[in-house]
């Protein structure tokens, strides 16, 4: 990295007050990682070669823990030892020569400011103190500084250098940079068996010696200043004394500033409805059905427009026909009926998400004064507010102190000063109130301050004992003196506090300036390490890395590990941890520091970053170290180096560069693979590769490796802006890396930005600081879209129940709630106040036994009442255009799962509006199903842009805490295991099950059709992101129906291919949910097996799809790698989806591989077997919703009340035939149709209900021998009517059975005017031809055959064959050429989609292939085809004829 060094050139404190009275020791390991480089081997090995890091070759120094002092003595001696100076460990080394090809300018320091090298060496060596303990416990310490070596080197020193050794308080040290890390794990064995545990001192005051830094490290109080008595004054800090976040407090503020509560254009206050890019092939002439109401009036209109039409035209076109006055169309907006979520006017109708996926009537409102703010727009006041984080924070730390707290104890402190200045007596009250000081500030205590207490004790005493030698005055002065010291020393430890942690105070006249020490061109990185407060020992170590400090990245973190040992058993347990940067702000850390530790688990290795832990907040367990006061500066690089341009590569090379592009993720490149890569960086492009790869390929971190990937990254070109998502991972920590991608990432709309804001409040972990790019990218768009600001708050609130970086997370969601305007952030406070009262509601029903759980909720359903007769409205979390003001009592209720879920039916505060019901869950991790239903949505936002509508409900789904959540309810919509369930005890097994449903809802043939049609879209849908996301726990009660005919899976617990399974076996064994009920329902019943064929088609056209897009899906998930989902936590995930999408395969390729998946789903039994058991296992459970006002009867029977019959009547003969009676059916929703029964079918009717229903009496029914034959068929009419109003008005079980509404609803006689069938995929032959489809590729002298279908293929006695494809390369030998698929058993229109591949073909010309159908050994089919007349990469249906030529 590039860093220079800043020194104060009159530096008379360098080293001189060195202690004189201790014993040293110390304990020198090298201490190597076992896994990970960091990039610095080359740089290690040379200063290996030059530097003895070895044991034998250290001068051993002795570490020495004093005693704690006695307070309860009037005089506190220290231990005497013998004094010998701490040699510090200096090396030399001489740069490193790094060769490359081109100019590569190499980051150094610049001359101008380097010192004589003479002085250098002088003014670098440092002595510390360090004192050694004797009393009758043994407690050691290891400190141990790990370096990077090869790991080839580090078993044969480790052996060496692993003497037993007895510590009991250790640290850890580690310095990755964010990425790559590793972790150290080697601790001493046991070397004296004179041992003890060691055990933690609770918060109480301890003075121990050498805790605090020599005066060397650290200037903080100015000399200038003079403290008599206690001048100590505090000053409010309300921004906070720590420096880094009182900055970004300011860069916040900024930000809010730039939009004006004042600018409409960024301050409308309303929800304006999502966009995406004109999808043209969708739309090309598409008209859609709009009723618009005029705002305040009953007036509705009705227009037909085109998709492609604007908003703001269709507003004129309303205003011409609805008034005659003189209007502008840009005071108007129309909004979505229901919501209140606004069209946005400069956008056609068809770019609108709800107009892509609502086809049906859509309802409009037209609203005057455009122009006036929304409800939630900024105000006035806003743009004045101050933002102070210690205001909004919503947590407050157990150790944070107030500047009245502190100024309490610091006046008490100063009147007992007074005291003893005046009478030199009362000393205890003293140390008493120097003791309250140091509790209140997390029980730090230096040794300065310890230092000053026993000089004070002694001076006292002297005074005492000289009282007639010395005169009054004389006495006077001195205990001045040393009281001042004492001040001064507190003085000191305030302002330390202030500079580490967060406070709103800070002593008066903080100084600014440190000294700075000359540190030598190749210093190392060091520090010394004083104390860990709140524990018995205190010691103090300096540690020294073997990495100059410039050959660092930027971006270093230094980890620390507070580890016990147990002498008995030598064993290390983990007590604390902290992290931090080693140059934030582009500058190195200077001067005494105290940084708090935290008590969790081991540290996340894999994602430290500064935000894992926040060290600007108090802790139970504090540490102090002191950096020397050198000033490293990262410097940037003022201009791009010259390079000329390379030549061109090796064709073989370029192709070897897309082979690996492929990967799409550095994360699936092997190590040899990413070398290659690199070493053709230069040769790589937006058409041959893609950024990631590229730099994630980099094989370090050292300055010429940042140096040429800040190169390529200045010329890269862009293909597009999502390709910088992938920079945005924890792969790279780069600054400038991060910085480009947020640029590129700016150029995304609002909407397209809202798709992906999961992912970057991931990102936003990874982040250096928080006034990062990324951060100031998420905070203005949150100041543009209401959308954004909502979603994000909702994303940070929940990003906050992590195991880490929750304080980084807090202190974004304040800064997110400033920008937002305290309307929208009391919309949120009330939003999170709903949450709490369903949490509560849950946790109670949960919690109640069973027969109470009705009573419960419809007592705690009251709360909710109460709730909004307070607030009268309120957003809904999960949707913010929806506005709701109440609660629908009687529609509430339980779901009997697991986890007890509530149905809550919430009042739509727009009098138009539906109720809304939504299901609030306790218990389920619902990050994960949002994760799933991310990035189908991504899925088909892409298949749209393609124009292809595969009929996609994707509800919503918001995680709004810790195992908690909302999920939007689907209307209309029932789980396939209800289905089955209502259709016997083997329904699961029945093939008609799913067809007979729909049938019995869609009476009429085009809602039939059009049932069909969004079946077939939606179950390929399903079927593609299902496979590729590797969904799992598959059963009938996750896959949803409607009766309009769309699919839909729930509950995503389990993907990625983590099947559930039960004694061992895998529950899951088909790879999606495609059963042979489907496909009888897709082909009608085996009527039409082409549309099987159109099915397959769509799959692999929607997966191919798909496939064009893997890098984009790749990179969502990786950037949530580190998000804490139970099923996506590392690379072999990642490969599963990379393994699914088979992004290295050709479309023909894919599509071979998906037809085989499909035909794999069509024959996996064990589906319908876990259907079956999971069906009988539901048999016996209880309704699936209870109801706080229904009994569990009623609500069993609302599935089948929905679709009952008002009445049946017969009007006639049916024209047809005078066998049939046509009869009039009226149904539960006042529909109306005609179907035609004969006697006979009456007769069956009677004998299937006697059969079910023998425990029931039944109506008579008319038989043929109780007809007079006069008259017979007035009297049969009258009687058949008459058995028909007894059977629908009698037995509500008998009424609803399946054969009862199956003899009234399936046939319907009446039909609309039909729409165009489902089936247009492809083309339709009404001759019965026997024809083969093929798609023949040439390239690079490979001929490739995929064959798709075959139509109308028969026997010679007219039956089905089993027939397999042939294939016949002329003129070479048959038995050369020849190629064969698999059959296809008995299928008149089999489908294969299957490759055969010619190698070795250089021409076409010239070659015929010959192609026979056969079944078995039985001829059916061929076809000779001249190569060189077919049309390449084409899909061609090819006539069979009868016979080979």
């Amino acid at each position: 990295m590039a860093y220079c060094w800043k020194t104060d050139l009159n530096t008379s404190e360098s080293h001189e007050e060195q202690h004189e009275h201790q014993e040293f020791h110390s304990v020198n390991q090298s201490f190597f990682p076992s896994h990970v480089s960091l990039g610095f081997d080359q740089l290690v090995d040379e200063i290996r070669i030059k530097i003895p890091f070895y044991q034998s070759e250290i001068e051993e120094n002795t570490v020495c823990v004093p005693h704690a002092p006695n307070w309860d003595s009037r005089r506190h001696s220290l231990h005497e030892t013998h004094q010998i100076p701490l040699n510090e460990l200096t090396s030399q080394t001489s740069e490193l020569s790094c060769h490359q090809a081109g100019k590569t300018p190499v980051i150094g320091f610049r001359r101008s400011v380097l010192p004589n090298p003479e002085n250098m060496n002088k003014q670098s060596s440092c002595g510390n103190p360090i004192g050694k303990y004797h009393g009758g416990d043994d407690y050691r310490i290891n400190i141990s500084a790990p370096s990077s070596t090869s790991l080839d080197k580090i078993n044969s020193q480790r052996e060496s250098e692993n003497e037993n050794h007895n510590y009991h308080i250790g640290f850890e040290s580690s310095i990755p940079s964010t990425y790559p890390s590793f972790s150290t794990d080697f601790m001493p064995k046991e070397e004296n068996k004179r041992s003890r545990n060691m055990n933690i001192v609770k918060h109480s005051l301890m003075l121990s010696e050498g805790s605090f830094p020599p005066r060397t490290w650290e200037s903080t109080q100015p000399e200038n200043t003079e403290l008599t008595g206690c001048s100590i004054q505090l000053v409010e800090v309300p921004q906070g004394s720590n420096k880094s976040l009182a900055s970004f407090c300011d860069k916040v503020k900024k930000i809010r500033e730039t939009y004006h509560a004042a600018d409409i254009n960024s301050n409308s206050g309303k929800i304006w409805s999502t966009t995406a890019a004109f999808p043209c092939q969708l739309f090309s002439n598409t008209k859609f059905n709009i009723n618009i109401c005029i705002d305040n009036s009953t007036q509705r209109l009705h227009f037909k427009p085109y998709a492609n039409y604007l908003v703001k035209d269709l507003i004129a076109e309303v205003l011409h026909f609805s008034t005659n006055d003189e209007l502008f169309p840009k005071d108007h907006l129309l909004s979505i009926c229901g919501y209140e979520e606004f069209l946005q006017n400069d956008y056609p109708l068809g770019s609108h998400k709800i107009f892509q996926k609502d086809k049906s009537v859509i309802q409009l409102t037209l609203h005057k004064n455009g122009k006036v703010p929304g409800k939630l727009s900024r105000k006035h006041e806003d743009d004045h507010s101050q933002f102070y984080l210690n205001q909004l924070l919503e947590f407050m730390h157990i150790w944070k102190i107030s500047r009245q707290c502190l100024s309490t104890v610091i006046k008490k402190y100063d009147f007992h000063l007074k005291c003893l200045l005046k009478t030199q007596q009362n000393v205890d009250n003293i140390i008493e109130e120097v003791k309250n000081i140091c509790g209140v500030l997390g029980c730090v205590e230096t040794k300065q301050i310890t230092d000053a207490v026993n000089e004070l004790n002694l001076t006292l005493q002297r005074n005492a004992e000289n009282f007639h030698q010395n005169s009054e005055t004389s006495a006077k002065g001195l205990t001045e003196k040393v009281t001042t010291e004492l001040s001064r020393a507190i003085y000191q430890l305030i302002s330390v506090y202030c500079r580490s942690f967060y406070a709103d105070f800070q002593p008066l006249n903080i100084p600014d300036d440190i000294s700075y020490v000359n540190p030598g061109l190749h210093s190392h990185l060091s520090f010394t390490v004083y104390a860990v407060h709140n524990i018995p020992e205190t010691w103090v170590h300096r540690i020294n890395f073997p990495l100059e400090i410039k050959s660092l990245p930027r971006e270093s973190m230094l980890t620390i590990r507070l580890f016990g040992i147990i002498c008995t058993t030598n064993n290390a347990n983990l007590l604390a941890w902290t992290c931090l940067p080693l140059f934030p702000k582009d500058k190195s850390i200077l001067g005494s520091m105290l940084f708090s530790m935290t008590l969790q688990s081991e540290p996340p290795i894999e994602m430290i970053a500064p935000g894992v832990w926040d060290i600007s907040q108090p802790s139970p367990v504090t540490l102090q170290i002191a950096f020397p006061a050198t000033e490293w500066e990262y410097m940037k690089l003022d201009s791009e180096e010259n390079r000329s341009k390379p030549e061109e590569p090796p064709k073989e090379c370029l192709k070897h560069i897309s082979r690996l592009s492929q990967k799409q993720s550095p994360l699936l490149l092997s190590e040899e693979k990413r070398r290659y890569l690199w070493f053709y960086r230069f040769y790589c492009n937006n058409e041959n590769c893609s950024l990631p790869l590229v730099l994630g390929s980099a094989p370090g971190w050292d300055e010429r490796t940042v140096s040429e990937m800040h190169t390529i990254l200045r010329r890269w070109k862009f293909s597009c802006p999502l390709e910088a998502l992938g920079l945005l991972t924890s792969s790279f920590p780069d600054q400038e890396i991060r910085k480009v991608a947020v640029q590129q990432l700016d150029n995304l709309l609002n909407d397209e930005l809202l798709e992906y804001l999961p992912q970057l409040v991931q990102a936003a972990k990874f982040e250096w600081n928080l006034e990062s790019p990324l951060v100031q990218l998420l905070l203005h768009r949150s100041l543009q879209s209401i959308q954004i600001a909502h979603r994000l708050y909702w994303l940070l609130k929940d990003a906050q129940n992590e195991t880490y970086f929750k304080s980084w997370y807090q202190k974004l969601l304040a800064a997110l709630q400033f920008c937002s305007g305290k309307a929208l952030s009391d919309e949120f406070s009330k939003e999170k106040k709903l949450i709490k009262i369903l949490g509560d509601i849950g946790e109670k029903v949960k919690s109640a036994s069973d027969p109470q759980r009705q009573e419960v909720l419809k007592k705690e359903i009251g709360r909710l009442e109460e709730f909004f007769q307070c607030i009268n409205t309120c957003h809904l979390p999960l949707n913010p255009a929806l506005c709701i003001r109440g609660i629908d009592h009687d529609a509430c209720s339980y779901f009997t799962s697991n986890a007890l879920p509530l149905k809550i039916t919430f009042i739509n505060a727009n009098p138009i509006g539906k109720n809304i019901s939504v299901i609030f869950k306790a218990g389920d991790d619902l990050r994960q199903d949002m994760l799933v239903l991310q990035i189908i949505q991504v899925m088909d936002n892409i298949w749209l842009q393609e124009g292809l509508d595969m009929q996609m409900i994707i509800y919503r789904c918001l995680s709004t805490g810790k195992g908690q959540g909302l999920v939007q309810m689907v209307p209309d919509a029932i789980t396939l295991a209800k289905i089955h369930r209502h259709s016997g005890l083997i329904g699961p097994l029945k093939e008609n099950t799913i067809k007979k449903w729909f049938s019995q809802h869609n009476h009429l043939k085009a809602d039939y059709e059009k049932a069909l049609r969004n079946f077939f879209y939606s179950c390929a849908g399903w079927c593609v992101v299902t496979f590729i996301l590797g969904v799992c726990d598959r059963h009938n009660d996750n896959i949803m129906l409607t009766k309009s005919g769309h699919m839909f899976h729930i509950d995503f617990g389990k993907f990625l291919g983590h099947a559930q399974t039960f004694g061992g076996i895998k529950r899951d064994r088909a790879p999606f949910i495609f059963t042979s009920e489907m496909e009888y329902f897709i082909t009608e019943g085996g009527k039409n097996p082409q549309h099987f064929q159109d099915f397959v088609e769509l799959c692999c056209r929607a997966y191919n799809i798909v496939r064009r897009h893997s890098r984009l899906l790749l990179n969502l998930l990786e950037m949530m790698l580190h998000a804490g989902l139970p099923e996506l936590g590392g690379i072999q995930d990642l490969k599963y989806v990379y393994n699914n999408l088979r992004p290295q395969d050709t479309d023909l390729e894919a599509t071979s591989h998906f037809t085989k998946k499909i035909k794999e789903s069509l024959e996996c039994f064990p589906v319908k077997l876990n259907n079956l058991i999971h069906t009988l296992a539901q048999m016996t459970a209880t309704s699936p919703a209870k109801s706080a006002s229904q009994t569990p009867s009623q609500e069993s029977c609302m599935l089948s009340a929905t679709r009952s019959i008002q009445r049946a009547t017969i009007l006639r003969f049916s024209k047809k035939t005078s066998n049939l009676y046509l009869i009039q059916v009226i149904h539960g929703n006042n529909e109306m149709s005609l179907t035609e029964k004969s006697f006979d079918q009456f007769s069956k009717l009677h004998s299937q209900l006697q059969k079910q229903f023998a425990s029931l009496t039944l109506p008579e029914f008319p038989h043929w021998w109780h007809v007079p034959f006069t008259n017979s068929d007035h009297k049969r009419f009258r009687d058949l009517n008459h058995y028909m109003e007894q059977i629908l008005n009698g037995s509500y079980e008998v009424a609803n059975s399946d054969c009862v509404l199956s003899f009234f609803l399936s046939e319907p006689v009446q039909q609309t005017i039909e729409e165009p069938s489902f089936v247009d995929l492809g083309e339709k032959f009404p001759d019965k031809t026997p024809k083969v489809q093929l798609v023949i590729s040439h390239e690079d002298a490979k001929l490739t055959i995929l064959v798709k279908h075959m139509k109308n293929i028969h026997l010679p006695d007219g039956s089905a064959p089993s027939a397999h494809v042939e294939f016949y390369l002329l003129p070479y030998p048959s038995e050369v050429r020849r190629r064969k698929t698999k059959s296809v058993p008995k299928c008149t229109d089999p489908t294969y989609n299957e490759i055969v591949v010619y190698d070795e073909v250089t021409e076409l010309q010239g070659h015929v292939l010959m192609l026979i159908v056969k079944s078995k050994s039985i001829f059916v089919g061929a076809i000779n085809i001249q190569l060189y007349t077919v049309p390449l990469n084409e899909e061609k249906w090819y006539p069979l004829g009868n016979c080979i030529i």
